[in-house]
């Protein structure tokens, strides 16, 4: 008996499943487009160049794209349950759905592949978020596990804040496999929630605490910042 075919599907809540197990490798990517015109018109290739194929591995988790309320970025979060499967569908699959969303979208400008594992999650969202904020972080290699002790930092100044910011949905900390970068896919409720939370008085978005002034004065942070999305497509396997 063959087996069925595992196709590609369009998932209605559109964000990575945080809670889900067996997530052994996460790769982050972003791709410059130019305008937001090009933006639709990738995404819309990118659903058509995927949703036309079978799955291309088991491994491989879910993919989820967001579009930069810049006007010019794609970024790009799949989860897999191994870094090896990844390497693989780079070498055999990946190209042939790049060239059909280049020919559809020319000139797009792909910026590297980073690497992660998850860490730690903090709240949820059960459906689609108005807003993705990726937070970065990057660290000298002078202090061992860096990025892991300024997760810990954040989440606790998160969870002891006497006042939260309001629309603030989830926390979702990512470590890259060295210890010296950190991903945070932050969701909240609107781009103008969290355009509050950084308004409001205080460090960040967080209030006038301790904890927060830690995360602020901790001495291995090297670069840091944010960009903020909107969920555009949540890519899945279905028998």
């Amino acid at each position: 008996m063959k087996s069925a075919v595992v196709k590609c599907a369009a998932q209605s809540v559109i964000r990575p499943g945080f809670a889900r197990a067996g997530v052994g490798a996460v790769k982050a990517s972003r791709w410059r487009l130019g305008t937001p015109e090009r933006q639709r018109a990738a995404v819309d290739a990118i659903a058509g160049a995927w949703e036309g194929r079978p799955w291309p591995a088991a491994a491989l988790l879910s993919y989820t794209v967001l579009a930069g309320t810049d006007g010019d970025t794609l970024f790009h979060f799949s989860q897999w349950a191994d870094g090896a499967a990844y390497e693989e569908f780079f070498r055999t699959t990946r190209d042939g759905r790049n060239a059909e969303v280049d020919a559809a979208v020319p000139g797009i400008v792909r910026v590297g592949v980073d690497d992660y594992l998850p860490y730690r999650s903090v709240g949820t969202a059960a459906v689609t978020p108005g807003c993705v904020v990726v937070v970065e972080a990057a660290f000298g290699p002078a202090v061992p596990d860096a990025a892991r002790a300024f997760a810990d930092l954040v989440l606790d100044a998160r969870a002891t804040d006497p006042a939260p910011a309001a629309g603030g949905l989830s926390g979702n900390f990512h470590l890259s496999p060295d210890g010296t970068r950190m991903l945070n896919y932050a969701e909240w409720d609107s781009e103008r929630a969290h355009a509050r939370a950084l308004a409001s008085p205080g460090p960040g978005v967080g209030s006038d605490t301790g904890q927060w002034r830690r995360v602020l004065d901790f001495a291995a942070l090297g670069t840091n910042g944010f960009r903020r999305y909107v969920p555009a497509l949540a890519l899945v396997p279905r028998p």
